[in-house]
C-alpha cells in the first residue's frame, strides 16, 4: 500500500536518495509523504500533505546527510494530513510504518499512563512510542524492537532510526519490506522499484526478521535475536518499466505492452504441445473442484476461469472475494484445489485466506507476478505471471497475464477430463499464437476517443453480458469507476429488468458484450429493453451484425472461448482510459487508491 525507502551511505545523499525512491513508489498511491534524516547530529522531519512535489519544495537538497527514512501515506488511521503523515517521532525513536496495527487503542492507554503524549490520530504514533518506551527500558534498540513485535498485533513494515545513533533498522510482519545494497551504500524499501536506480539485487525479509544496516555492516536477526543469512535475490526487470516511453500515461504504456506480456507468460509454460502443460502446470489430475480466490481485478479474473472450467472442463468451481472467503465456513475435502491470485503477492485477504486453507491442509496454488512474495512463497505451488512491473494504479497487463495462465489451467483440465479433441486443441494453438497481433490490432482501433466523447459527461453508466461476458463486464466497469470516477455498475444481463432498468433513462449509457453465441439472442433482447428506454448502447462483440439496438459496435476477432476473454477485455480498458482523459483524471493515480493493499 503505502512507500518505503530507508538509506544509509558514505555519499551522504539521503535526501535525493529518498525522494527518487518515494517517486518510483506514486504507484502505490499515497495523499501525503514526508522525510527525516540526519543533519549535523539532530533528526530533521519534513511532512506535506499531497504530492511528493509538495514535500521536495520544502528540502534543501545542498544538506549532506547520510541517513534517512521516508514514506508516501495512504490514509486510515485519521485524515490526510500534515500531522498524521510519517514520518513519526516519540522521544528518541522515529519511524515509518506500512501496515495496520490492530491493538493500537490499548496499546495507546497504557502508554498514556506512562506520560506519553500523542498527536496525532494515527496508530504508528502509537507503535514508535511503544518502541521508544522499550528502548528507554532495556537500553538496547535491538531488544525493544524484538519486544515490541511481540507487544504489536497486526501488520508492519517498520524503517527505524534513533537519536545518537547512526544506524538504520527495519522489522516485517504481513508486510513486504526488502533491503539493498550497492557500493557501500544502503537501501530498505516496500517494493522493488525504489531501489532500480542503483540495483536490481536484493534481500526480502521473512515475517518477524529485523534488519541492522550501518555505514559498513549489513545484519540480519531472526525474532530470537539470532544473526541469519538471506539468499540475495535478483529483479528480472529494469528502471525502464518506471518510465512513460512517450506515452502519456502509464496505464497506457501497459496497455500496449500486453501483446508481449502474453506472449511471454504463455510461452513460459506452453509451446503448442499438451506434454508441455504436463511438464510446466501442477498435476491437477486428483481434483474434483476448485475454489479460486482473490480481491478487485484478480477477483474478476477467477470469474472467467470459473466458466471457463465449468462449461468446457466440466468441472465445479467456486469463486469467492478473499475478504469473504476468509471468514465464511468452507467446505472442502482432500481433492479440492484452493487456487489464489494476486498481482502483488502481498494482498492481506487472499494471503489470509491461502493460510486458511493450508491450516486445513488443503492443497494450495499461487498465482502472483512478485518473486519471493509472501503468497508465493507459502502456496504448495505457485504460477508466476510475466508482467513485469506494474506502475499504474488500475492493472491492464497482470489483468490479461493472470487470464492466461487461468485459460492455460483451464485447458489443461479440459485435456484431463477428455473436453477438448485433438483438432479443436489445435486450433487454440493456432490462435494463441496469432493472439499478440489480434491484441495489437484492437489496441490500434481509432473508435475509443470518438465513442469516449460521447459518454465522458455521463453521471451513471451500467455494464451488460451472460455468463463469460457478466465477468467481463464487471472487470470493465471497475477500470471506468476507479480511474474516470463515473457510477458504472456491472449487471448479468438477465438481472436488469429485476429493478434496474428503472435507472435507464434517455442517453444512458449501456456497454454490453456479448462473445458467446449460446446467449447472443438472450442478451440483445435485453439490450432492446433498455434501448426502448432511451438508452445509448454500445456493443462489444465478436461479430459484425448492426441493428437498432446498437449505436456503436466495437467488433472484436471471433476465436476459441478459451483465449477470447484476453480480447474482449482490450475495448474495455481503452474506453475506460479515453473516458478519464477526457474528464482530466489522474489516471495513473486514482484518488483513494493504493496499488498494493496489504492491509485488511
Amino acid at each position: 500500500m503505502c512507500g518505503i525507502v530507508g538509506y544509509i551511505g558514505k555519499e551522504q545523499k539521503a535526501l535525493e536518495t529518498i525522494i527518487s525512491g518515494l517517486e518510483a513508489l506514486e504507484y502505490r498511491g499515497y495523499d501525503s509523504a514526508g522525510i527525516a534524516y540526519l543533519n549535523n547530529n539532530h533528526i530533521d522531519i519534513i511532512k506535506k500533505k499531497g504530492r511528493i512535489d509538495q514535500l521536495k519544495k520544502q528540502l534543501d537538497f545542498k544538506i549532506k546527510s547520510k541517513l534517512a527514512i521516508g514514506h508516501t501515506r495512504w490514509a486510515t488511521h485519521g485524515e490526510a494530513n500534515e500531522i498524521n503523515a510519517h514520518p513519526h517521532k516519540c522521544g528518541q525513536v522515529t519511524i515509518v510504518h506500512n501496515g495496520i496495527i490492530e491493538n493500537y487503542i490499548e496499546l495507546k492507554q497504557k502508554l498514556e499512563n506512562k506520560g506519553y503524549q500523542f498527536k496525532s490520530q494515527t496508530d504508528t504514533e502509537i507503535a514508535c512510542a511503544l518502541i521508544d518506551y522499550l528502548y528507554q527500558k532495556e537500553k538496547n534498540i535491538l531488544k525493544a524492537i524484538q519486544t515490541a513485535s511481540h507487544k504489536l498485533h497486526g501488520s508492519y513494515a517498520l524503517g527505524i532510526i534513533v537519536d545518537n545513533d547512526n544506524s538504520l533498522y527495519a522489522i516485517r510482519k504481513a508486510s513486504p519490506l526488502i533491503v539493498a545494497v550497492k557500493d557501500g551504500e544502503k537501501f530498505i524499501a516496500s517494493d522493488v522499484p525504489a531501489i532500480l536506480k542503483y540495483t536490481n539485487e536484493y534481500y526480502l525479509l521473512e515475517d518477524g526478521d529485523i534488519v541492522n544496516l550501518t555505514e559498513d555492516n549489513l545484519t540480519f536477526y531472526n525474532n530470537d535475536l539470532e544473526k541469519i543469512e538471506h539468499e540475495k535475490m535478483i529483479f528480472e526487470g529494469n528502471i525502464e518499466s518506471g518510465k512513460k516511453n512517450g506515452y502519456d500515461h502509464f496505464m497506457l504504456k501497459e496497455i500496449n505492452e500486453q501483446p508481449k506480456v502474453i506472449l511471454d507468460t504463455i510461452n513460459f509454460y506452453f509451446d503448442g504441445s499438451l506434454e508441455s502443460l504436463k511438464k510446466n502446470l501442477p498435476n491437477l489430475n486428483k481434483y474434483q473442484n476448485i475454489h479460486i480466490v482473490a480481491c478487485g481485478s484478480a477477483y474478476h479474473t477467477g470469474l472467467v476461469a470459473k466458466t471457463l472450467i465449468e462449461e468446457i472442463a466440466g468441472l465445479p468451481v467456486m469463486c469467492e472475494i478473499a475478504s469473504e472467503y476468509r471468514y465464511k465456513r468452507v467446505f472442502y475435502n482432500d481433492k479440492t484445489l484452493v487456487i489464489v491470485i494476486s498481482q502483488s503477492g502481498e494482498t492481506a485477504d487472499t494471503l489470509a485466506s491461502l493460510r486458511k486453507a493450508k491450516d486445513d491442509h488443503i492443497d494450495t496454488l499461487a498465482i502472483v507476478n512478485v518473486v519471493g512474495s509472501s503468497i508465493a512463497r507459502e502456496a504448495d505451488c505457485t504460477l508466476y505471471i510475466k508482467a513485469g512491473c506494474e506502475i499504474a494504479v488500475a492493472t491492464t497487463k497482470a489483468y490479461t497475464a493472470q487470464l492466461s495462465i487461468l485459460s492455460l489451467i483451464a485447458i489443461k483440465l479440459a485435456c484431463i477430463h477428455q473436453q477438448i479433441d485433438k483438432k479443436r486443441f489445435e486450433t487454440i494453438v493456432k490462435e494463441i499464437k496469432n493472439l499478440p497481433n489480434m491484441m495489437t490490432s484492437l489496441i490500434n482501433n481509432k473508435q475509443y476517443h470518438d465513442i469516449a466523447l460521447k459518454i465522458y459527461q455521463r453521471e451513471d453508466i451500467f455494464y451488460l453480458g451472460r455468463k463469460i461476458d457478466y465477468a467481463m463486464s464487471m472487470e470493465g466497469s471497475l477500470k471506468l469507476k476507479e480511474i474516470s470516477y463515473i457510477n458504472s455498475v456491472a449487471y448479468a444481463a438477465g438481472e436488469l429488468k429485476h429493478g434496474t432498468i428503472s435507472l435507464v433513462e434517455d442517453k444512458t449509457p449501456i456497454i454490453a458484450i456479448i462473445t458467446d453465441d449460446e446467449i447472443k439472442n438472450k442478451t440483445i433482447s435485453n439490450i432492446k429493453e433498455t434501448k426502448a428506454r432511451g438508452a445509448y448502447v454500445i456493443l462489444v462483440s465478436n461479430y459484425e451484425e448492426h441493428d437498432q439496438y446498437c449505436d456503436d459496435n466495437i467488433v472484436i476477432p471471433k476465436i476459441d472461448p478459451f483465449i477470447q476473454p484476453m480480447l474482449t477485455i482490450i475495448p474495455l480498458q481503452l474506453l475506460a482510459y479515453e473516458v478519464a482523459k477526457l474528464k482530466g483524471c489522474d489516471i495513473d493515480k486514482p484518488r483513494n487508491l493504493a496499488k498494493s493493499v496489504t492491509v485488511e
